[in-house]
């Protein structure tokens, strides 16, 4: 990395809290740009309520548990402490989520070769049998794709809400006035629900004009969907769907431009 590059000085939007956001900004610094914390998405845990308690006694139960982000992992063993050796087989989407359950000592028996649910859906169809019985923890604005996908192939798939997905209101203000002054040169989005968030500040705060004035780079082709959807031009977009690659791919853009 250096800080010679395109980026530098730029000023660049991380859209992640503060527990994810540490990593994405060192990376920026590291190329010489400017980040700018302000989580445009944040997640609390749903109280625990009889539907979950159920699932969670019946986990022997099942034959796969499937962990589709880090916050799910997170949230998923702060509501289960019982032996780690009882639960069922493990699928992930990520290299970067399986990272998280090594460390917890849990090893993931299925990793896609591609970090999106479709890639996942077909790469881990063959890996199951048509009647296997599936967990799904996730939260309250997960796409369906995944259970309906399952579920039409033959397998049992319940789904539970262990988080809330929101965006904390101290950002509200921040991203307003910034946008107004014109004070971010680059918008990240890393989820479709980074993109709605920050799309009703600006519409709020009829900050559409300063919105055209920023690069746009966002990771995977849901969340690029999604920003396509709203009528917003994308610059960077990365056939690997990690944040150094998106910041990669958002440099090739700069330099390409100038």
């Amino acid at each position: 990395m250096s800080k010679c590059s395109a980026l530098h000085d730029k000023k660049v939007l991380v859209p992640r809290g503060k527990g994810q956001a540490k990593a994405f900004s060192q990376l920026v610094e590291g190329y010489g740009g400017i980040p700018v914390e302000i989580p445009l998405i944040a997640f609390r845990p749903i109280e625990k309520n009889h539907r979950l308690q159920e699932c969670l006694e019946a986990l022997d139960t099942y034959d796969w548990l499937i962990f589709t982000s880090n916050v799910t992992v997170e949230t998923f063993f702060s509501f289960y402490d019982r032996d780690k050796q009882a639960l069922p087989k493990i699928a992930v989407i990520g290299k970067k989520t399986a990272e998280v359950l090594h460390e917890k000592g849990i090893h993931a028996a299925f990793v896609p070769s591609a970090y999106v649910a479709e890639v996942f859906v077909d790469e881990f169809l063959p890996a199951v049998d048509i009647h296997s019985k599936v967990l799904l923890p996730k939260g309250n604005l997960a796409r369906e794709h995944i259970a309906a996908s399952l579920t039409e192939a033959g397998a049992h798939v319940d789904e539970v809400v262990i988080y809330e997905t929101y965006m904390p209101e101290e950002s509200r203000l921040k991203l307003a006035r910034m946008l107004a002054d014109n004070e971010l040169d680059i918008l990240t989005f890393t989820s479709p629900s980074t993109v709605d968030h920050l799309m009703v500040v600006v519409r709020q705060y009829g900050l559409e004009e300063s919105l055209k004035k920023c690069i746009i780079g966002c990771i995977g082709p849901v969340t690029e969907k999604k920003l396509l959807e709203y009528g917003i031009t994308v610059h960077a977009s990365p056939d690997e769907y990690t944040v150094k690659d998106m910041m990669k791919s958002t440099i090739a853009y700069l330099e390409d431009k100038s």
